[in-house]
């Protein structure tokens, strides 16, 4: 229970029928409505909160925060009324939760690439450093080494400011965070404070949602313009805009680069299948990671630890002990054949991939790629995604990802469309992502390398809304060591 005055601490609102209040419950959804509840009436981008207003009073909703008033005022209700109603949601959260994010270091990562490789060798590493540690993360929100499982890249304000409250009471000194550009711009992160955020990289992704690509900057941009003064806002300055993202932050600015003159430097010494060499601030690290794109994932990780205060050769010796998070360039060898399973679903991110592969691979071994695009998401992409595989591939076959509520086959038309006519002819369109990975292995002659992309970490494929147990990894386990 908390007094309504100390929830509203923060929001700018005009109050109707006003009375201190004991709160006992915040909630956005009017099916989970208590005596004595607060309800938010979001607008969101399906449904209007405000329609079930009545529906919360009729449940015992002691308290409405709204941005219109309905006509008909109950004298036993509290209206607040607010310009952004999903806003002062966050702020009210974070107060109802006594402030959790003030009460550990809060670091967010936004960016379209590397945000949970990211956040999450940064939560291995401080936990190796001796820190208690939280982790948002689209994978799994963990507390320490406690799992939570995770379904959107951002939980809502309530679930958010829930799990930080978890993680003070824990005990945790840190917490990472990937803050996707959704969050931001449906304000599930007002009323969080950040120790600091990082930029890692903006390619085309999420139009679907944005509409367009100045958009989608913008809602990043606008992460780092509400960083505190306390905070320090670090950028990727290879990336085109990411010098637009310190632009108007009040945060302490910081870069790194593996191109120009920068606060943290590194160079790629060695780039193997079995890791990377690289020359950070003039010291040679060797890393399990491998590509030019987990150079930068490492730059950001040693950078952070360093601005959260690591000594160098400390920050370097965990550096070094650092793997793969899981679908992120995994491996799987067998019959004489190396797989290779990555989250790679946007057309840098496939690209990034396929280059490293290109760039390691013996002048003899061929490259097999099984790809596709998810649905009811951004069509734009996937043309420009199935182009870009077989310009870097030996081998093609388009399949299904994630076809959700779309036909799979008008998914692989999308792909199609952005291949020549010997490109065409030579690809395989199989849209039974198993059978896709079978022939894929099939094909592939010893030495071969497969890249089997698109879901990496996931252990599911979602068709017409229902969730199938799907799991990359484990389908070429069973194919190339049967007998395991």
């Amino acid at each position: 229970m908390k007094k309504l005055s100390e929830i509203l601490k923060g929001i700018v609102y005009d109050a109707t029928n006003f009375r201190d209040v004991e709160v006992g419950k915040i909630t956005f959804d009017s099916r989970a409505v208590e005596p004595g509840t607060m309800f938010v009436a979001q607008v969101g981008v399906h449904v209007d909160g405000h329609k079930f207003i009545d529906s919360a009073i009729s449940k015992g909703a002691a308290v409405v925060l709204c941005q219109t008033l309905p006509e008909t005022l109950s004298a036993d209700v509290v209206y607040i009324q607010t310009a952004d109603s999903s806003k002062a949601l966050g702020i009210a959260a974070s107060n109802y939760f006594d402030n959790p994010s003030q009460c550990l270091k809060l670091i967010g990562i936004t960016g379209t690439n590397g945000k949970t490789t990211t956040v999450t060798l940064l939560h291995r590493m401080f936990r190796e450093l001796g820190y208690s540690v939280g982790l948002l993360s689209t994978v799994v929100n963990k507390i320490d080494e406690q799992e939570i499982p995770s379904t959107h890249t951002t939980p809502d304000a309530l679930e958010l400011n829930a799990l930080l409250r978890q993680m003070a009471d824990h005990g945790c000194e840190y917490c990472f965070m990937e803050v996707s550009s959704h969050s931001i711009v449906q304000q599930r992160i007002a009323g969080l404070h950040f120790e600091g955020g990082i930029f890692s990289n903006i390619t085309h992704d999420h139009l679907d949602f944005h509409k367009t690509f100045a958009d989608y900057i913008a809602a990043k941009k606008a992460f780092f313009d509400n960083l505190p003064k306390t905070a320090f806002a670090l950028t990727n300055i290879d990336d085109r805009n990411g010098m637009v993202m310190l632009q108007n932050t009040q945060a302490h600015k910081y870069t790194y680069s593996l191109q120009s003159m920068a606060d943290f430097n590194c160079r790629i010494v060695e780039n193997t299948l079995q890791g990377l060499l690289l020359n950070i601030g003039g010291k040679e690290v060797w890393t399990r990671l491998v590509g030019k794109f987990n150079a930068y994932n490492l730059l950001a990780i040693y950078s952070t630890a360093r601005l959260c205060g690591i000594a160098e050769d400390e920050a370097l010796t965990h550096l070094s002990r650092l793997q793969a998070a899981e679908g992120r360039f995994e491996y799987v060898n067998g019959s004489g054949k190396m797989a290779i399973v990555d989250y790679a679903h946007t057309p840098d991110a496939l690209k990034n991939v396929l280059q490293t592969i290109n760039d390691i691979m013996g002048i003899e071994q061929r490259l097999i790629v099984v790809v596709g695009c998810g649905g009811d998401r951004d069509a734009l992409k996937r043309p420009v995604m199935a182009k870009i595989a077989a310009e870097m591939c030996h081998t093609l076959i388009l399949t299904s990802d994630n076809p959700r509520t779309e036909d799979p086959e008008r998914i692989l038309d999308d792909m199609e469309a952005g291949l020549n006519k010997a490109q065409k002819e030579s690809m395989l369109r199989i849209s039974d992502r198993r059978q896709a990975i079978k022939t894929a292995c099939a094909m592939a002659k010893e030495g071969d390398i497969i890249l089997v992309a698109g879901k990496g970490h996931e252990k599911y494929q979602e068709i017409n809304g229902v969730r199938n147990h799907f799991d990359d990894k484990e389908e070429l386990n069973n194919i190339l060591n049967p007998q395991k």
